[in-house]
This record gives C-alpha cells, sequence and structure tokens, in this order.
C-alpha cells in the first residue's frame, strides 16, 4: 500500500505536463486520461489487497480452513474423496468472494476508461468454461498430486514435480489449439502484403512459423497487444484485432520484432525452465512442511494425523505462499526489464527502431499506460520498462 500511495502522488504530480519527450506525440487530455486511470486502478487495489487480506486471515489463522474440512467431512469420509471435495470448496468459496471484484473492475472501472467491450452474457459465458476447464483439467491434476502424497513416500514431493512439468508441457502445445478457441475466434491474417512482410522477418529470425492469425480482443476489451504461442507444428504468432486496426505495417512488423527478439535471446525458454526450477523448490518445501505439526497448527489448522491431511497441507501451502515470495518481487521485475531491452535491441537491428518507437507510443496512448510512474513502484512491480526510459534506449540503438 506504501508503494501504491506513492504512485498515486508521482502520477498525480506529474498528470497536467506531457513529459518533452512525448509532447508532440501525446496531447495533454491523453495524458491526464492515463493519469486518472492509473490511480483508478491503484484505489481499487487499494480496497482489493485489504479485502483480500482479510480472507486470507479468515481462511488460515481464523480456521476457515479447518471449519471447511470439518464440513466436507460430514459429506464423505472416504480419503482422497474428501480431500478432493475441499480442494473444489475452497476454489469455490474463493471465486465467489473474488467476483465482486471481478465485476466492479470490468464493467465499471474498465467500462468508465472506454475499455470494456464484454456483455454481461460473455462475462458468465467466460467463467462457466473457466470452471469447466478447471474441472476437466485441474481436478485429474488434483487427484494425481494427492494419490502421490499418499502412495509414493517420502519423495512423493519428487514425482509429483515430474507430474506438474509434464503438465504444463502438455498444456504449452494443446492451448493454441483447443483451449484458447473455447474463448476467443482465430482467423488468418487477411491483408496478404502484411502477411509476407511478417513470413520474411520470421525467415529471417529463424523462426518456424505455424501460422499467423488475428484474434477478437474487441469483443471483450480496447486494450491491444501481439504475441506468439505453441511449439513446433503448433507455434503461431497471434495479433489482437484492436492492434492491428491501430497500428501501421511498418509498426507491426517492428512490434513482432521484439516479440520474436525474446524467442532469439531464450528468454521464453529460460522462464519455462526458471518456473519449474522454482516449483522443484516449492514442492521440495512442501514435502517437508506437510510433515510439521506446527506447520499447521501456525495456520490455524488442526491435521487429523492419519495421513489424509494433504489437500489441507497444499492449500496452506499455496494460499500463503505469496506473502513469503513477496519480497522477490523486484528481482522478477528488474530480470523481466532486461529481457525487455534485449528484445527491443534486436527489434531495432532487424526492423526499425523509430517505427517501435512510434508503435509504442500509439499501445501507451490506446492503452492509458501512464509515462511518469514513480520510479520505487516501477523497480518493484514493472515487467516492462519505464516509457520514457524504453524510448531513450531505443532511440541511442
Amino acid at each position: 500500500m506504501w508503494l501504491s500511495a506513492r504512485q498515486m502522488r508521482h502520477v498525480a504530480d506529474h498528470r497536467d505536463r506531457v513529459p518533452d519527450e512525448f509532447a508532440d506525440r501525446i496531447n495533454l487530455a491523453s495524458h491526464q486520461r492515463a493519469a486518472d486511470y492509473t490511480r483508478a486502478r491503484l484505489r481499487l487495489g487499494w480496497v482489493e489487497q485489504v479485502y483480500d487480506a482479510a480472507i486470507l486471515l479468515a481462511m488460515t489463522l481464523l480456521g476457515g480452513l479447518q471449519w471447511l474440512d470439518r464440513v466436507v467431512g460430514h459429506i464423505t469420509d472416504h480419503s482422497l474423496p474428501r480431500q478432493l471435495l475441499l480442494l473444489v470448496a475452497v476454489a469455490a468459496v474463493m471465486g465467489v468472494l473474488g467476483l465482486p471484484f471481478a465485476l466492479w473492475r470490468q464493467f465499471r472501472l474498465e467500462a468508465r476508461f472506454g475499455f470494456n467491450r464484454m456483455t454481461p452474457a460473455l462475462f458468465v459465458a467466460d467463467t462457466v468454461k473457466g470452471i469447466a476447464l478447471g474441472l476437466v483439467l485441474g481436478l485429474p491434476l488434483a487427484a494425481a498430486v494427492l494419490w502421490l502424497m499418499g502412495q509414493a513416500g517420502a519423495a512423493w514431493w519428487l514425482w509429483a514435480w515430474g507430474l506438474w512439468v509434464a503438465f504444463n508441457l502438455l498444456l504449452l502445445f494443446i492451448y493454441p489449439m483447443f483451449i484458447a478457441p473455447l474463448f476467443n475466434k482465430f482467423t488468418p491474417l487477411a491483408d496478404a502484403t502484411l502477411a509476407v512482410r511478417i513470413r520474411q522477418l520470421a525467415l529471417r529470425c529463424g523462426f518456424a512459423l505455424g501460422g499467423l492469425f488475428v484474434m477478437d480482443g474487441s469483443r471483450r476489451s480496447g486494450h491491444g497487444n501481439a504475441y506468439f504461442t505453441g511449439f513446433g507444428k503448433a507455434r503461431r504468432i497471434v495479433f489482437f484485432d484492436t492492434l492491428i486496426a491501430r497500428l501501421n505495417a511498418d509498426e507491426i512488423e517492428a512490434v513482432l520484432a521484439h516479440e520474436l527478439g525474446h524467442f532469439a535471446h531464450g528468454h521464453i525458454a529460460r522462464r519455462i525452465v526458471m518456473s519449474f526450477v522454482l516449483a522443484l523448490v516449492f514442492f521440495a518445501l512442501l514435502g517437508w512442511l506437510a510433515q510439521q505439526p506446527w506447520f499447521y497448527a501456525g495456520l490455524g489448522a488442526l491435521p487429523r494425523g492419519d495421513g489424509s491431511d494433504n489437500a489441507l497441507a497444499l492449500l496452506l501451502f499455496f494460499l500463503v505462499l505469496p506473502v513469503f515470495t513477496f519480497p522477490l518481487t523486484p528481482l522478477g521485475s528488474w530480470y523481466s526489464r532486461r529481457n525487455e531491452f534485449e528484445a527491443d535491441r534486436y527489434a531495432a537491428m532487424q526492423s526499425s527502431a523509430a517505427q517501435l518507437v512510434s508503435a509504442l507510443v500509439k499501445l501507451y496512448d490506446d492503452n492509458a499506460a501512464t509515462l511518469t510512474p514513480d520510479p520505487v513502484h516501477s523497480a518493484f512491480y514493472d515487467s516492462h520498462p519505464p516509457a520514457s526510459v524504453r524510448i531513450r534506449h531505443l532511440l541511442q540503438t
């Protein structure tokens, strides 16, 4: 909250003057809109932080998880079904408690600044699909992890980690072709001239391209973006239709060159490997904590001691983990910003630094991204460099 207060104050102090490097590209009204949007999101974030902290305390130290465990124990006393039911119950409770903020953010805050394109019917449809996916994909994974915790001995966490890695690799393959189309419509890029330019760029960058697609992002939001996803024959480049409508061909090529820079420098592969290494550390830690009575008692739960506390251990661990990893946030942010600078330099070599700057300014403007973030808040949280710093580096490339 202290970091958010710094950000709000810094953005407000610079609200009435466009930074010099943007003065000829972004007008004062757009700059003030971005400042107001940033502050509105921070104010909502304040309330949500207090709300989430209260829920976390209620679920842990005040005995919420313990109470839910007793409730599901009255429904079934079979170990694995009871533990799965506890996971589902907690997910349902957390989802319902988080729904007011999701609705307010989408239909009040985003709508106020002209970004929301989602209808209530589409919101409900997305929610139902998300729940269905969670049940179809998440329940079997949870059941397998719980079975390993109960049957694989002291080294269960190593087997569970291997299962987690395999599951996530599978998702990387099936997401572009089977999961993403459940939520968005993907159509081949219709602009033949632009498609040829992009394929030539991909060829220069050594990127094996499986397809070029435009996603109907405008059905939900006015924000624009581009990304590549998948592996092997499933590898594809995806543009939001809002981005295609806003940028010219030179700017689109420059944005894509930046995204391909992440591929060329191995950023994505390294992030995947790093996530798997961190998961191994966390599974090992959980494997130890799950055997410690003080772990449960210290977080408001009483273990049964009969080997059926595994779901309780999982829930306690993953509920409180963000609290203890929060101080590591600036390290992850720094590493991400470093990658962004490398991708920018790559884009400048493969395309045009000036066109990337032009595209970034348009995207900052369209997405109402503040041009004057607080340096401390930015260093702690931001995965991308501040706009002025990023553009300065590009112009010096």
